[in-house]
């Protein structure tokens, strides 16, 4: 179990990212569902099934979070290049491993060093705020769910909305017009803010599953110059996705 990154953005998008969960999770019981289907047994279904979702997302974005993306152990001593040479390891396999300078950690190939973890990543892929955490190779999958999920919320939620505002609802005749107007104003914002959710993971989803399928990290395929879509230079900044170029960070054993 991996501790709390102590990093502001990244705390700062959970507590967000929380809210606007219990936020959703408010409005679509309390102004959709109930508000409009008080009298069908869809009421009960739609409230379940929402907060099931919304509970599998929650444990995947704890998962994710907490989870141990794949660190790189520490030496308990500091490492020398000339400590290397005495690795009882096949030459072959030598070569393929780096010395880390800012870790100080002798690390696998296509592990990366994070520089707000602090620690060297297996199969570094980013380091995203939203989990507060790396995606590496022990949580991808951690991640990949959670991107999932949001995106089946989201859908959901639209077509909750959606539902209210077509169906026809006897009792919101007797409400009053600030009851009506503030159901209103609270399915429009959990609509614009399912659609920037949902707009935005998606994205991101594609972007994950691709790098799964063609078995290259966001952070290889910046190093190899793959040509990278508009929405990935627009998502850098708000996923922080690593811009990475092959610096003098790490020694490579060839060099021994």
């Amino acid at each position: 179990m991996m501790k709390l990154v102590n990093d502001p953005c990244g705390i700062f998008c959970i507590l967000f990212t929380y809210t606007s969960i219990i936020y959703a999770d408010y409005v679509v019981i309390q102004w959709v569902v109930l508000h409009t289907m008080q009298d069908s047994l869809w009421a009960p279904f739609h409230i379940v099934l929402f907060n099931t979702f919304l509970l599998l997302l929650t444990v995947s974005h704890l998962r994710a979070m907490f989870s141990d993306p794949g660190t790189v152990p520490l030496s308990h001593t500091n490492v020398s290049l000339s400590d290397l040479r005495q690795v009882n390891e096949p030459l072959v396999k030598r070569e393929d491993w780096t010395m880390c300078t800012r870790c100080e950690a002798y690390r696998p190939p296509r592990a990366h060093h994070c520089r707000i973890c602090k620690r060297c990543i297996r199969r570094m892929d980013h380091h995203c705020p939203w989990i507060n955490n790396c995606v590496g190779e022990k949580n991808q999958k951690y991640f990949v769910q959670f991107l999932f999920f949001v995106c089946i919320i989201s859908a959901y939620t639209i077509m909750l909305v959606i539902m209210s505002w077509v169906r026809e609802c006897r009792q919101c005749k007797m409400y009053d017009m600030d009851t009506r107007q503030t159901q209103v104003l609270h399915s429009v914002i959990l609509i614009m803010e399912s659609a920037l959710f949902g707009m935005f993971v998606i994205a991101i989803l594609y972007d994950q599953m691709d790098a799964i399928y063609n078995d290259q990290t966001t952070i290889e395929q910046t190093v190899y110059k793959r040509p990278n879509p508009l929405h990935r230079y627009l998502f850098s900044v708000i996923c922080r996705w690593p811009k990475i170029s092959r610096s003098t960070s790490k020694l490579n054993i060839r060099s021994v």
